[in-house]
């Protein structure tokens, strides 16, 4: 790759914002044998890109982590064990979540304000739980 293309697609990366393929399209003239190489470098991973250009997905482990339609797009992140840990879409939802050592979910919280939180023994079983609501149950 020249320098040149080379400063030309660092700057795209630096610059461009969801909805990445409408505006790899119509902001920057890119073609579509150009988006992997862009959007691997937004993600930070190698990425692959279904036929009907609507999906990327994370080539080590296969999830879904964009997807746009319309101008909608959906973006997840994935912790080391392949769990949700983020989701956003272009409407302004949002969701997080978080995992404890043996993949047992651990926190929630949402865009609406829905959170909870939940904690586990050794063996797996819930012993305390907590939510938005005040609900509470201690089994500690």
């Amino acid at each position: 790759m020249n320098k040149k293309y080379q400063r030309y697609i660092e700057f795209i990366v630096s610059d461009i914002e969801a909805p990445y393929f409408e505006n790899m399209k119509q902001m920057y003239g890119l073609r579509p044998d150009e988006y992997e190489l862009v959007l691997s470098k937004i993600f930070n991973q190698p990425v692959s890109i279904t036929d009907s250009g609507d999906y990327v997905y994370n080539n080590s482990n296969g999830k879904n982590i964009y997807y746009e339609f319309n101008k909608y797009w959906e973006k997840y992140e994935y912790n080391s064990n392949g769990k949700l840990i983020y989701f956003k879409d272009s409407d302004g939802d949002w969701i997080k979540k978080e995992y404890d050592a043996n993949n047992n979910e651990t926190y929630f919280e949402d865009s609406t304000g829905i959170w909870y939180k939940y904690e586990y023994d050794a063996n797996g079983d819930e012993i305390y739980y907590e939510d938005n609501s005040g609900v509470i149950r201690d089994n500690r």
